[in-house]
């Protein structure tokens, strides 16, 4: 399968955290290909860093000797058309032409870094296909890109889940190094176990090109006391959360993001999240609910991803798989860094509007926190490509919190006067 993904060349084009890929990249005309002379050695190792992170490229250091112009005569002209799963209104998921972000800001990262030569057009949900359905045409061919959540699709397979968010799991940084940065004993990172899972059983390949941060735990139309306040309620919530939320008494619901507001002003659901202040401040959910609950364990650093056909994938020029490894990595850090812009304003709007802030009690976290382990372990049991990255995944977690919880975590408290 390494042939057939590329893996090899893919990896060598992992170039975000390079001296010389942000040079390359700032300057807005080349790209650091990893051509250092030997680029049709297919037997290079998938690694790009050592065992202590340092780069083994040959690109750092700000040396510009391997940039390729990607602005040449002889690259070919390909149009894309891209699925994705929101609509057109979410400015930071659907992204706008001016804010650089989301599924829009993606295709155009992709048009900019290839002279205007690689072209991805987005499509907002259903014009191309439904909001759920994104993999399914790629599979079918019909579509070659979508951008999407990954755990949209954990009917298919729950690993599924580790490409978007596993509850109590990775925050939007620490998610990034697990993809990017852990390495198994086989040499191994995050996404290349991902990108093995995806291709063998789907066909596809994914590109991580967005996080959310830490979601909210959604609005209620009744207050939430204590564990036994949850008993049927009927939430939108998809994914594993979902699932937990299910155990813990509550009749779950997987809606689209066009559908969540007007579901739960006809009370045909009780309480829905999607993804924090901002976006759900724009779908309208805040004149729909009462209460405003945190944290959103389930999605404690949602992933988004741009899934590409293999088909079409193994068609591109190898510039230009290039672009799409770029773009996506510029694109993660773009939308986290649009979110934390925006999201205390919007927080601080939805207050003024008059919905009520609430934590989770703690006997509902504690209870969902076990769940949430005893499911990971059920899930395991079930179904082998989950319990393969499960493997690798819960191990990283479980050392790199109490990292962040001893450094950073203290230091934000103290900052908020506790």
């Amino acid at each position: 399968m390494e042939d057939e993904l590329g893996i090899a060349a893919l990896n060598r084009r992992r170039l975000l955290g390079t001296a010389g890929a942000a040079g390359a990249l700032l300057a807005g005309g080349s790209l650091l290909a990893g051509c250092s002379g030997d680029d049709d050695d297919t037997d290079a190792a998938p690694n790009t860093t050592s065992g202590d992170g340092s780069d083994t490229t040959g690109g750092g250091g700000g040396d510009n000797e391997t940039a390729v112009d990607l602005v040449q005569d002889d690259l070919p002209q390909i149009d894309w058309e891209m699925t994705t799963s929101w609509p057109a209104g979410l400015a930071t998921l659907f992204g706008t032409e001016d804010n650089g972000v989301g599924a829009v800001g993606f295709a155009q990262l992709v048009g900019e870094l290839s002279g205007g030569r690689f072209t991805i057009q987005a499509f907002q949900a259903g014009e191309l296909a439904g909001a759920l359905e994104v993999i399914d045409v790629l599979q079918s061919g019909a579509v070659p890109a979508g951008h999407t959540a990954s755990y949209y699709y954990n009917g298919k397979s729950p690993a599924f889940a580790f490409g978007t968010a596993v509850p109590f799991g990775l925050t939007y940084r620490q998610q990034f190094s697990w993809l990017y940065y852990y390495r198994d004993d086989q040499g191994r990172s995050g996404l290349d176990m991902l990108r093995e899972f995806y291709a063998n059983e789907y066909n596809v390949i994914n590109f991580p090109a967005g996080n959310t941060g830490c979601q909210m735990g959604g609005f209620f139309n009744r207050e939430i006391t204590s564990l036994d306040d949850l008993q049927g309620i009927v939430m939108r919530i998809p994914g594993l959360g979902g699932e937990i939320m299910t155990r813990l008494g509550v009749t779950t619901q997987n809606l689209a993001g066009g559908e969540i507001a007007q579901a739960l002003q006809t009370n045909a659901i009780d309480a829905a999240e999607f993804v924090g202040p901002y976006d759900d401040n724009t779908l309208g959910l805040g004149e729909a609910g009462d209460f405003y609950y945190y944290p959103g364990w389930w999605e404690p650093g949602a992933t988004l991803d741009v899934f590409v056909s293999l088909d079409a994938y193994n068609e591109l020029p190898d510039e230009y798989k290039g672009i799409l490894e770029i773009a996506a990595q510029l694109s993660y850090l773009r939308m986290m860094g649009y979110y934390d812009s925006i999201q205390p304003y919007a927080l601080a709007e939805i207050e003024a509007d008059g919905a009520e802030l609430r934590a989770f009690p703690d006997d509902v976290m504690a209870a969902a926190q076990s769940e949430a382990e005893t499911l990971l372990d059920e899930l395991a049991a079930e179904d082998q490509n989950f319990a393969t990255i499960l493997e690798h995944w819960r191990p990283y977690r479980d050392a790199v919190q109490p990292w962040h919880g001893t450094a950073e975590l203290s230091m934000l408290r103290a900052g908020a006067g506790e």
